[in-house]
């Protein structure tokens, strides 16, 4: 089997996450139509290099499974609690060949349907709350084509800051380099 049960402990509970109005859990095999679903979108894609066939959703679904199983976080499929529907996922990457060390990446990608109902920033920050809880990193980022305005509103209203632009990387546009540091985490916190 390729995916392991989800993780539902207090001290790991990523693949169980909960926001106001989703549910974040971890892909299963038998979720293939989902991603695919997400990923064939030729809007939902319009910043990425390519639109996914079922054979890259596929290998996709894969790379996923082996993050939860190496790491212990990936990308989760985020459903409203009102009534089950996916609207898209939202999750964790680890990147160690981006910005020149290891990171952790808050990942975002909805249907667009469900664009501009605040579900990008409510599940990005419970991410970006359990990375920080869970995992020793001195920052969490998220990496964005610099054209993506939308992506860059999400990331600045949980709490991400600008740190530099990337001209050449693995995605093969220019990106901006978003992140927030655990001491600047730790500070918004305290005065929430």
């Amino acid at each position: 089997m390729l995916f392991a049960a989800p993780r539902n402990t207090p001290t790991d509970p990523f693949g169980g996450l909960e926001t106001q109005r989703l549910r974040l859990r971890r892909y299963t095999g038998r979720d293939l139509h989902l991603i695919y679903r997400l990923m064939s979108d030729p809007l939902v894609m319009r910043y990425y290099p390519a639109v996914y066939d079922l054979d890259r959703a596929r290998i996709a679904l894969g790379n996923v499974a082996r993050s939860y199983e190496r790491y212990g976080y990936s990308l989760l499929a985020a459903e409203r609690k009102l009534d089950g529907v996916f609207v898209g996922h939202v999750g964790l990457l680890h990147w160690d060949d981006v910005d020149a060390r290891e990171d952790v990446e808050v990942a975002y990608m909805l249907l667009p349907e469900y664009w501009g109902n605040g579900y990008a920033t409510e599940a990005s920050r419970s991410c970006r709350d359990w990375a920080f809880a869970n995992i020793d990193v001195d920052r969490i980022v998220s990496f964005i084509v610099t054209q993506n305005a939308p992506s860059i509103a999400v990331a600045e209203r949980y709490g991400m800051l600008p740190l530099k632009r990337i001209e050449h990387n693995r995605f093969g546009e220019p990106i901006y380099v978003y992140g927030i540091s655990r001491a600047e985490w730790l500070a918004a916190r305290t005065t929430e």
